[in-house]
């Protein structure tokens, strides 16, 4: 079969396509053919060794978390039943960005047949962080909510969560082209938080905010902590814009204001096949569906990671393989 491997740390170009033997499922496994691989923004900090202490990869390995596709074969002790159903599943240290992958039984779901392969893979990480905010933070009806990094794979869905909560929902992103797409996802408003003075733009159309859900961090998450009123909610779950955007504790705890952190979202793996499950049902009931901008083919994932390193992209980004 055709993988992905890193053999050492650096840009785009050491996404290298290998062949290797095709795998087996062992005792509760199930072996998939891939449709679709989920690819992350951290997926390119880690290639560039930048992953730190909460994503300790060393080279050689084999990037990606996460497909979506089509059982092929059980391994002993699964329902035969399993067989040609689509799934879609989290990968573990042989990789995602492959064309067969071997997944634990009860770690994998069927997709509803009103979700596509690629809608399922693209909510596999973003859509599970999506359902457990709305866990950890409160949108109640007409909070002022503001969503920085909106026009990702993880804030578009927060737009839409937030805008069904009943929220009037401020959605911050680069350039022209994102800002019309959060206003077709039902954004209130759009902002460019790239141009002078967005933070007052806000402030005069909401009076201040009830709650920030932060993909961005760095300056722009920093700006947007100011914004929010005494007794707030503020996640700090991003970092594209330099590092999180963690308030000042006790800066926080004198405006009575709740925070939550990356930590906060590492889910076990029993809540994330909850919220991976509310994620699929959202999309197939409710329309809460997520913003596919780009996809690429297997053999062009060092392309993809490129255009999420520069920016060009809108929405989630997939290897379709």
């Amino acid at each position: 079969m055709r993988v992905i491997e890193v053999g050492a740390f650096g840009g785009p170009e050491v996404l290298t396509l290998t062949q290797v033997p095709d795998p087996a499922p062992g005792p509760g496994e199930l072996l998939l053919r891939v449709a679709v691989a989920d690819v992350l923004w951290v997926e390119t900090a880690i290639r560039r060794g930048l992953g730190g202490a909460y994503f300790p990869v060393t080279p050689p390995y084999r990037p990606g978390v996460g497909v979506a596709g089509t059982v092929e074969a059980v391994g002993a002790g699964v329902d035969p039943a399993w067989a040609g159903r689509r799934v879609v599943a989290r990968t573990d240290e042989r990789g995602g960005y492959l064309d067969r992958a071997v997944v634990p039984a009860d770690a994998t779901l069927p997709v509803p047949d009103e979700v596509s392969l690629a809608e399922a893979a693209a909510l596999l990480h973003d859509g599970v962080t999506a359902a457990g905010l709305g866990d950890l933070v409160p949108v109640r009806p007409d909070d002022r909510v503001l969503v920085t990094a909106a026009a990702g794979g993880l804030g578009a869905l927060l737009v839409q969560r937030a805008r069904a909560a009943g929220a009037y929902v401020v959605a911050a992103a680069r350039g022209e082209t994102k800002r019309e797409a959060l206003y077709r996802l039902g954004a209130d408003l759009a902002v460019d938080y790239a141009e002078p003075g967005w933070t007052a733009r806000v402030r005069a159309a909401t009076g201040g905010l009830d709650v920030v859900l932060d993909g961005a961090g760095g300056d722009y998450g920093r700006a947007a902590f100011t914004l929010l009123r005494d007794g707030g909610w503020f996640s700090a779950h991003g970092t594209p814009a330099g590092g999180f955007a963690v308030p000042d504790e006790t800066d926080a705890r004198a405006r009575r204001v709740t925070v939550v952190g990356i930590d906060d979202v590492r889910f076990t793996p029993e809540r994330r096949l909850r919220y991976l499950r509310d994620a699929l049902d959202a999309a197939a009931t409710h329309g809460i569906r997520p913003l596919i901008g780009q996809t690429f083919p297997l053999e062009r994932a060092a392309d993809a990671h490129r255009a999420i390193e520069d920016r060009s992209t809108i929405g989630k980004t997939l290897l379709v393989v």
